[in-house]
């Protein structure tokens, strides 16, 4: 076997930074979801603003991925690193000092400019300066760092917001962003690709205004009322900015931010399910049973983020052994298999009731964690092997976008279902109770907003117990709902994917469709997480 070269100084500083920046990224997901409860505290934010908070970054990650891609191969990766560097770091801090949820929801938005700038320049930044073997190591490292970033996040999350608050958990990445900084003028070596296409704003304005409408229908359908003119209005509004996306993106444009014909490849398009539908579901659930771990159960934020690692650390062991089961095992028996154990785990924690602990999320969290680690691992691979190697980028750049689509709505379509469901069970469960009808309505509103037995507080001590089972009965019960349409989807995606993933025995074709643009060599190959 031939050695791999001794990496040089640059090297090593070129995968730091670019790991040190995929840390921060991914830790940004998972480390908000323990402090959304005493940001809803501090802020007075409803369940909807809770939602922004975790959707706003994900979208915004999602539709400017591809053409911050593009954007560096013509302008220059480095130079974009430290743009996106700079606009992270300056959203971080905004973020820290936000004094309103509206800013805070806005000031995650400009986060998810910087991530996005800084995600798609991480692979093509770590190909510049590796190549053969040393590059497939680099790339490992850059995964590891994602899959440990999920690992350690609920638990950073937790420390950080019971010890100093939760806006630590943003002042955090000011010093590290400052170093990495610094590092990346001093050490990143310029690359670019000027034979590069140029941005598709157009694109990427039609998308952006496509999920966006979407996700403010969903996240306020149940406030205005479905079939109110502002929510019918977004929906229209969605459906046919993002007709316009695929019309524009087909037919009209010369450069398309996005190579749709690929997902007339069945297993492509299975593969883009899946990674859609793993964030939907899984990633989707952790701000919902974080609430319920803190709000309800009367969990610290160190309590709460300790009772998550279960799940984190599945994940990453599973992750880690999954990329030796690559090449051996059919690449779609493992999404079937990934999908298959999501869908067990949440359908096994399913089974909450008034007097439940968070001991019966357990065996849940670990089959939902074997899940998330399968598809950590497997979606890039899956990707690459529905396609052939001259369209890697775009199918990978792609496939990652649809995880954090999948985020995104996923935090807005269980929200509503979660927001809908607890206050129907709230009030069944105060039903016979000495509280009056007006003031039952206000405390379901209150819990199914994620309040949990807080809103005990505000009741006299003579029906304080009541209040407190209702609320706890309420949100286990809405919760179980949730979870199991959850449930439903996973085993969706786990029929499309044992159905239709990409198989090795039959290659794709190694010839582009006609017409089909070259994909851009800047598309990120890593893996988001979720």
């Amino acid at each position: 076997m031939a050695e791999v070269p001794a990496t040089s100084s640059r090297q090593r500083w070129t995968l730091a930074l670019v790991c040190t920046a995929a840390f921060m990224l991914l830790l940004d997901i998972t480390v908000v979801g323990v402090a959304l409860p005493s940001i809803q505290r501090d802020l007075g934010a409803s369940l909807a603003d809770l939602q922004w908070v975790s959707a706003a970054y994900a979208l915004v990650l999602a539709v400017l991925l591809l053409p911050a891609a593009t954007l560096g191969d013509r302008l220059g990766r480095r130079r974009l690193f430290l743009a996106g560097m700079v606009v992270f770091t300056v959203g971080s801090l905004a973020c820290a000092l936000a004094t309103t949820a509206p800013a805070l929801e806005l000031f995650r938005a400009l986060q998810g400019v910087g991530g996005a700038i800084l995600f798609a320049t991480a692979t093509p930044l770590l190909r510049a300066e590796f190549s053969g073997a040393a590059l497939a190591r680099a790339l490992g490292a850059f995964g590891a760092t994602l899959g440990g970033a999920s690992a350690v996040g609920p638990l950073v999350g937790g420390v950080l917001t019971d010890t100093l608050g939760w806006r630590f958990i943003f002042f955090v990445n000011l010093p590290i962003g400052v170093a990495a900084f610094a590092g990346g003028l001093a050490r990143l070596r310029e690359s670019r690709d000027p034979t590069g296409g140029r941005a598709d704003w157009l694109g990427t304005v039609l998308v952006t205004v496509a999920l966006t409408a979407l996700m403010f229908a969903l996240i306020r359908g149940n406030a205005m009322g479905w079939a109110s003119p502002a929510i019918v209005a977004l929906f229209a509004t969605a459906a046919v900015a993002f007709a316009g996306f695929v019309f524009y993106e087909l037919r009209v444009a010369a450069a398309p931010m996005a190579d749709l014909r690929l997902f007339r490849r069945r297993s492509f398009a299975a593969t883009g399910f899946v990674a859609f539908a793993i964030s939907a579901t899984v990633i989707g659930m952790i701000s919902y049973l974080s609430l319920y771990m803190q709000n309800t159960l009367g969990y610290s934020p160190v309590q709460g983020g300790l009772r998550f690692l279960p799940l984190f650390l599945a994940s990453f062991a599973v992750a880690l052994l999954t990329g030796r089961l690559i090449g051996r095992v059919p690449m779609r028996v493992l999404l079937g298999v990934a999908m298959a154990s999501a869908a067990a785990g949440l359908a096994s924690m399913a089974h909450l009731t008034a007097t439940s602990t968070w001991l019966v999320l357990l065996p849940g969290l670990i089959l939902a964690g074997i899940g998330l680690g399968i598809t950590s691992t497997g979606l890039a691979s899956a990707a690459l092997s529905a396609v052939e190697p001259a369209r890697a980028g775009m199918a990978a750049g792609l496939t990652n976008t649809l995880r954090q689509v999948g985020t995104a709505t996923g935090v807005a379509v269980l929200g509503a279902l979660y927001a809908s469901r607890v206050t129907a069970a709230t009030h069944h469960a105060l039903a016979g109770s000495p509280i009056p009808p007006d003031a039952a309505h206000r405390l379901a509103a209150a819990v199914a907003s994620g309040a949990g037995t807080r809103v005990a507080a505000e009741v006299p001590p003579a029906v304080r117990a009541a209040v407190i089972h209702a609320a706890r009965a309420g949100t286990a019960g809405g919760l179980n709902d949730v979870l199991l349409a959850a449930a439903a989807f996973a085993v969706l995606g786990a029929v499309v994917g044992f159905a239709y993933g990409p198989d090795p025995v039959r290659k794709p074709p190694h010839s582009p469709a006609p017409g089909s643009p070259p994909a851009p060599s800047g598309t990120p190959a890593g893996r988001p997480g979720g």
